[in-house]
């Protein structure tokens, strides 16, 4: 089972490079998404999370006050464009600004049987397209015109290791290069004080290494293990510093690109 790291390991900095700016952060509940929201809260952001669960959510936020900021839970399913649309709506309404946009929802929906090319589900397939990359879609659609308002916008879309390669299930692969495409496009077409890039984590200790009970994850670590240059998986806090600059004024030159923090995967 997936592990937490707890708020310390996310030392507040003082004066730090996001200091006044407000994030929003999707599947911002447990993982890589609450790892990168508390990673912003340490640099001062103010960050509101979305997710379906409303547990993990308070605590993540109860995380970023005590690293000496602010925060929002917004319990939202994102499989619900319109209802994701509104939450960030409600977050730029909270804070009265909103500057950064982590697009981290995702996984897979259904067993993994129901996902191979020769009995796949097609309304699985669907819900697996829709989760990991139509949300970024309607996330970005509420944000980018308050960005754009406030003269300072970045936005993070979180991809996978499938993004750039073949090996995943069919609908959840075709989201991920699909969110490099949505990348790239929009980076061409972001008003001027706005980037967009996309992160990519490899074999990273997450509830998707549980897929399938413990067996999942023994699996998971020998494929790390076997297709990475390091040979491990990762912690979610591993991608933190990667967030965290593409998120800040530093990054201001760093536009339309696919990053991958992955521990040298299939290099």
């Amino acid at each position: 089972m997936a592990s937490e790291a707890p708020a310390a390991a996310f030392a507040r900095r003082e004066g730090g490079r996001l200091r006044d700016r407000v994030a929003i952060v999707t599947g911002g509940g447990r993982g890589i998404g609450r790892a990168i929201a508390l990673g912003l809260a340490a640099e001062g952001a103010t960050v509101a999370v979305i997710s379906r669960s409303e547990e993990e959510l308070d605590a993540v936020v109860a995380d970023a006050v005590e690293l000496g900021g602010d925060g929002l839970a917004l319990v939202v399913d994102c499989m619900d464009g319109q209802a994701l649309k509104r939450a960030v709506e409600e977050a730029y309404v909270r804070f009265g600004r909103l500057d950064i946009l982590v697009n981290n929802v995702g996984g897979l929906v259904g067993e993994v049987e129901k996902l191979v090319a020769l009995n796949h589900d097609d309304e699985l397939f669907e819900q697996n397209l829709f989760l990991n990359l139509t949300t970024a879609y309607y996330a970005l659609r509420a944000a980018l015109p308050h960005m754009v308002e406030g003269g300072y916008g970045r936005v993070v879309n979180i991809g996978s290791g499938y993004a750039n390669h073949g090996g995943g299930t069919i609908a959840y692969s075709a989201a991920k290069h699909g969110l490099v495409g949505f990348t790239r496009a929009l980076a061409y077409q972001a008003p001027a004080g706005t980037t967009v890039n996309c992160l990519c984590p490899g074999w990273t200790d997450t509830a998707l290494l549980d897929w399938g009970g413990s067996d999942g994850a023994v699996a998971a670590k020998a494929k790390a293990a076997a297709q990475t240059v390091q040979g491990r998986v990762l912690e979610p806090r591993e991608l933190v510093p990667m967030a965290v600059l593409l998120a800040s004024p530093d990054a201001a030159g760093i536009t339309g690109q696919v990053i991958s923090v992955d521990g040298g995967y299939k290099v």
